[in-house]
């Protein structure tokens, strides 16, 4: 049987995506895994790259660039998930892996551990550490409430991140160091359970990038699932490498943010609370789309 099957979506990342393989591919442990890449139309050769050097691990090329749940979804079914199968005949986990993150040669292990230890844990994530050495607040978060919408609008949240109350959806409140269990953790890196993803499905692939992981967090503690944040292992996130400046993703964050409201919070928020929250997404997200935009024509012009 199959312990991990994992999948890395790859978009013009070949450099890092190589340097992503040879650290999974130094993993130390007692358990079967296996990799496949699923490119998203990428224009630097990295499925060439994928082909020719790890012949071990799967490439399939995406029909199109569909976002991430939409590439990950092919990953995950090419090894059965969601295709009503026995669950038995299934990989006992799945992990969605950034082809931008670097591994340790234990963090597997550990982590596959951790969950066979904890049978009521439906997803874990480690610590996702910066290139600079910052935590990457991602990797542990509360779901967006109405009230973090409004916090983080606002500006409190960076004002006074030990708050319990302002600082509740990073938990900036808490030590980087903490094990705790989260409401979500990150994409970059989310191990899975088999049982829990055969309950509750696959990734919404309503959301193109970004949003994904909470939507799918918050299906797996709705279905009484427990998500952990395991600091005790440590990754490297060279976060942002194929998006840094991207018009595209930008618009996909403040889209992703919009499609979680309306399909979580719609009936249960105040009609006017609702429609307040929607107008400081559009607001705010029309002036970061813009400014990036703006930037790039910028950039573009200098000799």
């Amino acid at each position: 049987m199959l312990d991990l099957a994992i999948i890395i979506v790859s978009y013009n990342t070949k450099d890092l995506l190589r340097a992503c393989l040879r650290s999974v591919y130094a993993s130390t442990g007692p358990y079967a895994f296996h990799v496949t890449v699923v490119d998203n139309a990428s224009r630097d050769g990295s499925l060439d790259m994928v082909r020719r050097e790890f012949p071990q691990a799967a490439a399939i090329a995406a029909p199109c660039n569909g976002g991430f749940a939409y590439a990950n979804n092919i990953g995950l079914r090419s090894y059965g998930f969601g295709q009503h199968r026995d669950p038995a005949g299934l990989p006992r986990y799945a992990l969605l892996l950034n082809p931008d993150t670097e591994l340790p040669p234990t963090a597997l292990a550990a982590m596959i551990d951790l969950m066979d230890r904890r049978p009521d844990l439906g997803a874990a994530g480690p610590k996702l550490v910066l290139p600079d050495g910052r935590l990457d607040k991602a990797c542990r978060r509360s779901f967006p409430s109405p009230a973090s919408f409004i916090y983080r609008g606002l500006g409190l949240s960076k004002l006074f991140p030990r708050s319990r109350r302002f600082g509740q959806y990073n938990l900036t409140y808490l030590a980087e160091d903490e094990e705790t269990e989260v409401d979500s953790v990150v994409g970059a890196f989310m191990l899975v359970r088999r049982e829990a993803i055969e309950q509750v499905g696959l990734l919404d692939e309503a959301f193109f990038m970004h949003g994904e992981d909470l939507d799918w967090a918050f299906r797996l503690k709705k279905a009484g699932w427990r998500v952990w944040y395991y600091p005790r292992v440590q990754v490297l996130h060279h976060k942002g490498a194929a998006s840094r400046g991207n018009v595209r993703v930008r618009y996909a964050f403040y889209q992703a943010m919009v499609i979680f409201v309306r399909k979580h919070y719609r009936r249960e928020t105040p009609i006017w609370l609702y429609w307040l929250i929607l107008a400081g997404i559009a607001l705010k997200g029309s002036l970061d789309v813009g400014s990036t935009w703006l930037r790039g024509r910028w950039q573009e012009m200098m000799p």
